[in-house]
């Protein structure tokens, strides 16, 4: 029993060793913050034990002189009570020290989170959205200005949480297809809103934290000064597949942030489709098996069969469904208040060739088509 224990012991501590600390992310049994990479995050942490050691200094000094009091003065050693009442000196003391401790914690701090609201004069304006369970960035002011993307946890992740026996790896369930990219030194303005329901938009290593509230826009900004890899989470607990959220902030140097601005721009461009476009259908279902692997497999799976509260698509009534239109209000609109979330921010194209797709794989074979246009006209 013993041996078994011991051998259990060993292969555990063995396992966890294999996991190392992310630099920008969690460290292995990490219990401070993490290291600063703003001056608002800096100046956060400074704050933290500013005010840790002034709380220590006030627990011991009432307990000591708590315990000093009972000790001193306790009736074994024939001590007799004090009889006095209405001390204006005591009065004027427990008024006049506590006065000065708030002051003393509430000037820095007041100087730090008036800092933390200042989001004026920014270089880049970048607007996060949320959505269940995913991040939406726009670029909407700054170098990089008309870049849009999704952000969606990395499926070989979701698999892995699935699977119930993760692989020891070092960003797990932090892992995106497409990370924030953003240059360092620059005042990066983030301006946050949601889709569905309330999420919350944090990177710890920055300092920040903005719920991100539907039919709402909050801001924060932040200004990294070194490069990498940093993350985040969702911080407001907004459904069932919260903990699949993650937030990837990837710092450039200027020079390198220039040359992936230009990349992503040739990306665009070479997406831009023309709705009014007549597709045929190998073309569509090529394009909308991509789409699907980035967006819906996650969830209804690549086998197309779902999982637990997951509808199949595989012989889905609405799939097989005669009228196309069913299949485009539920990718346009959502339904089962949010549990099949709306997919409004995906274009007409992209749309299009994922029902086609669905439509036209597995045991679904209907030979229908959707074209660009019917998912426009659904959106008018």
């Amino acid at each position: 029993m013993a041996t078994g224990l011991g051998l259990a012991a060993t292969l555990y501590t063995t396992a966890a060793l294999a996991v190392n600390d992310l630099p920008g992310g969690p460290a292995v049994n990490q219990l401070d913050l993490h290291p600063p990479v703003t001056r608002i995050a800096a100046e956060q942490q400074w704050l933290h034990y500013f005010m840790l050691v002034i709380c220590m200094v006030i627990f011991v000094a009432v307990f000591g002189v708590m315990f000093y009091s009972i000790f001193k003065h306790r009736r074994s050693k024939g001590a007799k009570p004090a009889n006095f009442h209405e001390s204006t000196t005591v009065e004027i003391i427990w008024t006049v020290v506590p006065f000065f401790i708030v002051i003393l914690m509430a000037l820095p701090a007041t100087k730090v989170v008036v800092a933390m609201k200042d989001t004026t004069n920014a270089d880049l304006t970048i607007k996060a959205t949320g959505y269940q369970w995913k991040w939406g960035y726009d670029y909407i002011k700054g170098e990089g200005e008309g870049i849009a993307f999704v952000s969606t946890l990395d499926t070989s992740h979701r698999l892995m949480s699935d699977s119930g026996k993760p692989e020891p790896t070092d960003d797990y369930l932090l892992k995106v297809d497409n990370p924030l990219v953003v240059p360092v030194d620059k005042k990066v303005r983030i301006i946050t809103t949601a889709n569905d329901v309330i999420h919350a938009f944090m990177v710890p290593a920055f300092g920040i934290k903005q719920d991100a509230i539907p039919g709402f826009v909050r801001d924060t900004w932040f200004r990294a000064e070194k490069t990498g890899d940093f993350y985040g989470q969702c911080a407001e607990l907004c459904g069932k597949e919260h903990a699949y959220m993650p937030i990837h902030v990837k710092v450039l140097s200027q020079a390198d942030y220039a040359v992936w601005v230009e990349g992503e721009k040739k990306k665009l461009a070479a997406k831009a489709d023309d709705p009014a476009k007549v597709w045929e259908l190998p073309d569509l279902v090529a394009r909308g098996e991509k789409v699907y692997a980035a967006n819906c497999a996650a969830c209804h799976q690549a086998s197309g069969k779902g999982a637990g509260a997951i509808k199949p698509i595989d012989g889905a009534a609405v799939v097989l469904d005669a009228d196309k239109t069913k299949q485009i209000a539920i990718l346009l609109n959502g339904q089962n208040n949010g549990a099949m979330p709306a997919w409004k921010h995906l274009s007409d194209t992209e749309i299009a060739a994922v029902i086609t797709y669905t439509k036209n794989h597995w045991s679904n074979a209907t030979g229908q088509i959707v074209q660009p246009a019917d998912v426009l006209a659904a959106r008018k």
